[in-house]
């Protein structure tokens, strides 16, 4: 039996929401500090492609997606931070729409992993 790596895709996300909650947290607690600039890590995808994974093709049939445009996407333009008078970059509206990103990314990663697990334990069952 081959190891099964979505368990570690999975936590390896569950790091990198709760790293982002972190300096989400640390931007809202910071809103009023003058001079503070708003920060933020780099998206998951951008962590996930960093890694290097490839699909393993077990078969001459299945299908082949090594190719350039697998998983390409169009580079969105994000709008720069608002810097107010006092030199703070922090818009609250735009951290709580982070804080829900991450919460929704909290979420699957559950989800993922509960129907994961789900699948295991059936498979396990149905193999004895």
């Amino acid at each position: 039996m081959q190891p099964v790596h979505l368990f570690d895709l999975a936590a390896r996300h569950a790091q990198w929401a709760s790293i982002r909650q972190t300096v989400i947290s640390g931007n809202v607690a910071n809103a009023n500090t003058p001079g503070f600039a708003a920060r933020d890590v780099e998206p998951f995808e951008t962590v996930l492609d960093s890694t290097h994974l490839v699909m393993a093709k077990t078969q001459a049939n299945h299908l082949d997606i090594s190719g350039a445009a697998a998983g390409t996407s169009p580079d969105v333009q994000r709008d720069t931070w608002n810097v107010h008078y006092s030199g703070n970059s922090v818009s609250l509206d735009e951290e709580m729409v982070k804080a829900g990103e991450v919460n929704r990314a909290f979420m699957l990663n559950t989800s993922v992993v509960k129907s994961f697990h789900r699948m295991l334990l059936s498979s396990m069952k149905s193999g004895s």
